[in-house]
């Protein structure tokens, strides 16, 4: 009972605070999410070590100056973030989506989704990837996720119901294989992040220079599924609620010369199209999570440097 009371206080809380920022104008996010950014960076240095070791490894020979720029940076963004996620429902819909965003690369991304055969879209914590799905949904492709369901069963269901708004689908994270491989035979969309860390027994592969350790099921469902796959990110232009959907490259498993039919080979490839979407907008990268995580061993050290040599 006490749980269950805990539980709904803390979805009530969430609620209230969103509901003040949804009554207020973006634009006065926006003039805040500056000094808000310093507070969390030279105030209250939340994650501060963690970011500032992520962007010595990400960018050694920049200045502290220009790190610190990058923090102030991605701190105003996850705020941005947050108050975009808010307002989307509200003030992104089908009749005026064109003032908000832009696909430079539509043709592309339309072609393939409506080929009939499944499409596996990699993206990461980069940009407002919250509202990747939402926009593809708006635009009539319905597109299927992995995530964790939340121990706060009220803000669980709050929030599928806002990714569900027009047509981006939950997957558990556990248990879910059949439902993906039922999903990529029927031709369906698959959205997953590319940049989180997996242990000590997954596949590394480099980002920015240093070996991560990545999740080998993304590679799998490309590979298993036959599906192209493409390597995106919504990244802010502008201000809030201003975006592209950039795409940074699409192979087909199915092509005759296709040379990257490895879990590490396929791996490295969209760890590499990540890497370079970020370093295109690095403030709006999520630093603070440990992306670099523990060391592979020597043993599979020498293998991934073995399999990245033909790969380069």
């Amino acid at each position: 009972m006490f749980q269950q009371l805990s539980d709904y206080s803390a979805y009530l809380a969430v609620r209230l605070v969103v509901g003040l920022v949804q009554a207020l104008p973006l634009k006065v996010v926006d003039d805040a999410s500056a000094p808000l950014a310093r507070l969390m960076w030279r105030v209250l240095r939340i994650r501060k070590k963690v970011v500032q070791q992520n962007l010595q490894i990400a960018f050694p020979q920049a200045s502290s100056e220009e790190h610190e720029q990058i923090a102030l940076g991605m701190w105003r963004h996850l705020f941005l973030m947050i108050a975009e996620i808010a307002h989307a429902s509200r003030k992104v819909h089908r009749t005026n989506w064109r003032e908000q965003s832009s696909i430079p690369d539509m043709p592309t991304l339309v072609r393939q989704m409506l080929s009939g055969r499944p499409t596996v879209i990699i993206s990461g914590h980069l940009g407002n990837f919250e509202l990747g799905g939402y926009l593809l949904g708006l635009h009539g492709f319905p597109t299927h996720t992995i995530a964790r369901k939340l121990d706060n069963p009220y803000l669980d269901r709050w929030v599928t119901e806002f990714r569900g708004k027009t047509g981006q689908h939950m997957l558990p994270k556990n248990d879910s294989s059949r439902q993906i491989a039922h999903l990529l035979e029927s031709g369906g969309t698959l959205v997953l992040l590319g940049d989180q860390y997996a242990g000590d027994t997954a596949c590394w592969v480099d980002f920015f220079g240093k070996p991560a350790s990545t999740h080998k099921a993304v590679a799998v469902f490309t590979l298993s599924g036959q599906a192209p796959t493409a390597i995106s990110a919504v990244l802010r232009k502008g201000g809030p609620l201003h975006f592209e959907m950039c795409l940074a490259d699409l192979v087909d498993p199915m092509v005759d010369d296709f040379q990257k039919g490895t879990i590490p080979a396929l791996t490295q490839w969209y760890t590499d199209g990540l890497e370079q979407l970020v370093r295109k907008a690095p403030e709006q990268y999520w630093w603070v999570h440990r992306r670099w995580k523990g060391t592979p061993t020597d043993r599979r050290e020498r293998r991934r440097k073995r399999r990245a040599k033909p790969a380069a």
